[in-house]
This record gives C-alpha cells, sequence and structure tokens, in this order.
C-alpha cells in the first residue's frame, strides 16, 4: 500500500504496483483509465495519478512536431533507436487524429514505428486528440506522468501536424523540436512563424541524396530567420541541424544537442519550467472542467438547441446566448 493510500485508508489502485514496475499492460490500462469520460473512471484516476506523482517528473520531456510529409515517424524511429542504443528508455505519446464515429486512434503509430516497438525499452501510444481545442489529447500530460513512474527517461510527445496544437505540446515539455523538409524562397515563407518561435531546435530532414544541399542551405536560411526572434527559453539560443532519418546521417547528433541545451537551461530553469507548465494545466482544467459541467446541466441542455438557433438566425448575439447560460447555470 502506497504511503497516500494508508494515509486515506483506501487501499491502494490494484494497477499501482505493476505500474511503478515496469509492467507495460498495466501501464497501457492506467492511460486507457486516464482517457475515460466516466465519472467513477475520473475519480479513480485521480486517485492512481496523486499515487504516482512522486514517482514521475524524472525524465526528460521532448515534443517533436513537423509539417506534413517530413518523415516524423521515421525520424522518431530512428532517433528512438538511437536513444536505446545509449542505454536510455523512451516513451512516445503520439497525438492522433480522431475518427469522427468512434473516437479511436486512426494513423497506427505502432505500424508506423514498426521496429522501435518491439523494443523493450520502448513503449508507444497513439492517443486519440478528440474534441480538444488544437487536436491535443487533454489527458497527455497525464499520460506523460504515468510512463515516468513506470521508469520511462525520456518521454517524446508528437503532435499531428502545424497547427493549434503546437502552443499545448510546448507547454508540457522541456524542449521543443521542429522537423522541417529543404525548402527555399516561397516555401520558406510558408511556413508558420507562430510554430518557429516555439522551436528551441529545428532540424531540416532527408538531408541525404539530391536534396542534401537543398537542406544545408535551407538549415543556414532557417538560422538567419531564427536570429530575428526571440529565444522562447531563457539562456538558450535556438539551432538548426540536418539529417536524414532514412539513412540515420545526423541524428545521433541530436541527443548531443539536446544534452547542450538541458545544461545551458539548468535544472533549475527546467524546474521552473515546469512549474509554471503545471499553474498552466492547473487552470486549463479548471476550464475544461467547467465546460463540461455547463454543458451537462439540465437547465442549460434544454436552453441549447433554442440559443443556437437564435445565433445562427442572428437574432441574438453569441455573447448575449453564452450569458444566459451561465445565468441558468448559475440559478439566476
Amino acid at each position: 500500500m502506497s504511503a497516500s493510500a494508508a494515509k486515506s485508508g483506501k487501499a491502494a489502485d490494484p494497477l499501482l504496483a505493476p505500474l511503478l514496475a515496469g509492467d507495460r499492460r498495466a501501464l497501457a490500462q492506467a492511460i486507457t483509465l486516464i482517457e475515460s469520460t466516466r465519472s467513477d473512471h475520473r475519480e479513480r484516476a485521480d486517485a492512481l495519478l496523486a499515487a504516482v506523482l512522486p514517482r514521475a517528473g524524472k525524465s526528460v520531456r521532448l515534443g517533436i512536431t513537423g509539417v506534413p510529409g517530413v518523415g516524423k515517424s521515421t525520424f522518431i524511429e530512428r532517433f528512438g533507436l538511437s536513444l536505446l542504443e545509449r542505454g536510455r528508455s523512451l516513451a512516445v505519446l503520439a497525438i492522433d487524429p480522431s475518427s469522427k464515429r468512434g473516437g479511436g486512434s486512426i494513423l497506427g503509430d505502432k505500424t508506423r514505428m514498426e521496429e522501435l516497438s518491439r523494443r523493450h525499452a520502448a513503449f508507444i501510444r497513439p492517443s486519440p486528440a478528440g474534441a480538444t481545442l488544437g487536436g491535443v489529447a487533454r489527458r497527455t500530460r497525464e499520460a506523460m506522468l504515468l510512463v515516468e513512474a513506470a521508469g520511462f527517461d525520456t518521454v517524446i510527445v508528437e503532435t499531428v501536424g502545424v497547427g493549434q496544437s503546437e502552443t499545448a505540446v510546448a507547454d508540457m515539455v522541456d524542449m521543443f523540436i521542429v522537423l522541417l523538409l529543404p525548402a527555399g524562397g516561397d516555401d520558406l515563407q510558408g511556413i508558420k512563424r507562430g510554430v518557429i518561435e516555439l522551436a528551441d531546435l529545428i532540424v531540416v530532414n532527408k538531408a541525404d541524396g539530391d536534396l542534401k544541399a537543398a537542406a544545408k542551405r535551407s538549415a543556414a536560411d532557417y538560422q538567419h530567420a531564427l536570429r530575428m526572434l526571440r529565444s522562447p527559453t531563457a539562456g538558450w539560443t535556438p539551432e538548426v541541424m540536418t539529417c536524414s532519418a532514412a539513412t540515420g546521417e545526423g541524428v545521433t547528433g541530436i541527443w548531443d544537442t539536446v544534452g547542450r541545451f538541458l545544461e545551458a537551461v539548468g535544472k533549475t530553469g527546467t524546474a521552473r519550467r515546469r512549474a509554471e507548465q503545471a499553474r498552466s494545466w492547473m487552470w486549463n482544467e479548471v476550464g475544461e472542467t467547467l465546460l463540461a459541467e455547463l454543458r451537462k446541466h439540465p437547465e442549460v441542455k434544454r436552453l441549447v438547441g433554442g440559443l443556437e438557433r437564435e445565433v445562427e438566425a442572428g437574432k441574438t448575439t453569441p455573447a448575449a446566448a453564452a450569458r444566459r447560460m451561465l445565468e441558468v447555470f448559475h440559478g439566476r
């Protein structure tokens, strides 16, 4: 029995002991539990997370995103295998677009990272993004705590693609890595500035064959662009590297850059960043929970259809309709 369970007088969750021992099945079941929307599951999930919290937080947290076709899965597999060769362990939390009907993951990351998924020191979990803004799974932060408690010392959060989700992912990791294709001119201008502003490291992939020279030129262009932007992380100047996930060239050096990043930021800087992220996470949860409660309120549910029709017809403003819902929610 855990200390927290003993103090509360409740028996420890049956998943707790095997999870802390690194049991894969228990870890998968625990993540399924925290992703559940059932209220009884939520209560159990909160208790389990409280129990694992002292064992979490000891990993290196990396966020990885990239434009469509950049080869994220190939890169993550090659990078992950290089980490395993260094004696590290890796959990990949890959956020998939959700199926409109079933709500499940539809990309199947285990099939895209087949070799990595077979390794005992690696754990790959595709999570449906659901309805959360930007396609970021609401429970990804909690899944991160679970895989850390299970003993994984490196966590990668892979996003769907370049979009709104990147800001959310950057707010839950220590270092944010953006993968880009060799580009130039108009293609270079087409990369969203907002994503570049979040990057601690830009990696130009597919630097092989006929594209090798173009990749080097692109890297120089991106490095020049970064000089005009403010660094997202105090104590670190964002860098640009090239690699080929297909051949492996340049991939192992990326972990060396991660090490220099962590050294430059320092333990104090990382702790401060995580503290700020935890505070932001709390308020996000407040917003998500309040919205869920609002939608479930019986009086609000009766009003919603009519208010939506009035807003659609231009008979009332969205702001007025929202205030009406909140008034009913508060019993006014």
